[in-house]
Formats: C-alpha cells, structure tokens, sequence
C-alpha cells in the first residue's frame, strides 16, 4: 500500500511539473498580449506622448536637436548595431541558420524555424498597418525609414529571430550557465537594438516597448511549440538527425 501510494504520488508531481512547463509560459504569454493591447490603447489615446517626446529630445544635442548626444563612434556604433535587426540581416542569419539545419539533417527544426521567423515578421507587419502611427519627427532621422511607426520591426523582428535562435541554442546544452549566456546575449542584442531605433530618432520609445513585448512573446510561444513538438518527435531533438 506504501509503495503504491509513494508511486502514485511521484507520477502526480511528474504531471504537476510537466504541465507545469506549459501552463506557466502560456500564462506568461496571455499575459504579456494583454498588456500588449492595454498598452497599445494608451498609446493611441496619446498617453505615452510625453516621455515619448521628453526622452526623444534627451537624446539630441540642446543646441541643435539634429546632433544626438554623444561622439561620433557612439553615432556610428548605434548605425552599426541598428542594421543588426535590419530585414536584409536577420533573412541573411535565418537563411544561414536554416541552411545549417538542413546540412545537419534536422529538415523538420529548419522548416519550423523558417516558419517561426516569417510569422513572426507578419504579426508585426499587420500590427503596423492596422495601427498606423506616424513616425516621430520631433528630431531628425539619422537613418532612413519607408513604413509605419507603431510596433517597431526592428524591435520585433531582433526579439523574433534571436531570442528563437537562443532558446533552440540553449535547448543543446544541459550546463545552466552555458544556457544563461546564449539566452543573455540574444536578450542584450534585442535590447540594444531597440534602443538604437529611438537614438536614432526613428521610432517612439513606446514604439520600441510594445515591440519588445511582441517580439518575446511570439518566440515564447515558438520556443514552447518546438519543446513539445521535440517531446512527440514531430521535429528532430537538439541532438537528433532527422530519418533518412
């Protein structure tokens, strides 16, 4: 009676925990799309306008608001950084990641990634159109830009592909420190990335925040869908080949 009843208790705490991993991330995300939209209803209503304006400024020489603070390699760094979430290089580092994938034998992971970025880039192409803020023009652009301002690709699309690629990446190490750093360096090249779009004065710091927030929730979700997708051998393991 003591031995069935120690089993039945392990197997209740293995499906605690196995749920566990799905519930919490799924929670993690309805929560973050909720905030998403309150946040996005406060922007259209204007609310965010003020530091919008106030940080945007902060940002620009008092003297002449065309000159952004800082030396010049700052400037230059922050152009450099920027085309790190460029659509040419993110399809460029996608393309090459998928190619590995398929060179690897991993047909499957390769079609779920390509998948993933493209989704990725859609959802926030469509959330552009439909909320079709204009871009800033309280200071001048120091790059240039064609579409519209609210969320901001950049800011998507870097959360998209590089905290996807960090969470798969991190799925083939087992040492926690090794999966800290893949996840952490993906999250710092996010973040700065965002960051350049508003000191480069293309995009509102709210642009950038709800960019952020979509950004990681979709790769959230896609992280998930792959872990369960690897879990029903529906996509080849970390470590796996796909079958000849």
């Amino acid at each position: 009676m003591t031995s069935f009843l120690g089993q039945w208790l392990s197997t209740g705490r293995n499906l605690l925990r196995a749920e566990g991993r799905i519930l919490i991330p799924l929670l993690i995300a309805a929560v973050a799309l909720l905030a998403f939209f309150k946040f996005a209803s406060e922007v259209m209503e204007g609310a965010t306008m003020a530091f919008d304006s106030w940080l945007l400024v902060a940002l620009r020489n008092p003297a002449d608001p065309s000159v952004p603070i800082g030396p010049e390699w700052l400037n230059a760094a922050m152009l450099d950084i920027t085309a790190l979430g460029g659509v040419a290089g993110l399809t460029i580092l996608t393309m090459v990641v998928v190619g590995y994938l398929l060179v690897a034998r991993k047909a499957a992971m390769a079609v779920f990634l390509a998948g993933a970025v493209i989704g990725g880039a859609s959802l926030g192409t469509l959330l552009k159109l439909g909320f079709h803020r204009a871009r800033p023009e309280l200071v001048a652009h120091l790059v240039q830009v064609s579409t519209t301002s609210f969320p901001s690709g950049h800011a998507v699309n870097s959360a998209v592909v590089y905290l996807t690629l960090g969470a798969l990446l991190a799925r083939t190490h087992s040492e926690p420190h090794v999966r800290f750093y893949l996840l952490s360096v993906a999250a710092l090249l996010t973040l700065a990335i965002g960051c350049s779009r508003v000191y480069l004065g293309v995009h509102w710091p709210s642009d950038v925040l709800a960019g952020w927030i979509i950004g990681a929730t979709w790769a959230l979700l896609c992280s998930l869908v792959a872990r369960n997708l690897q879990n029903q051998h529906r996509i080849e393991l970390p470590t796996q080949q796909s079958a000849q």
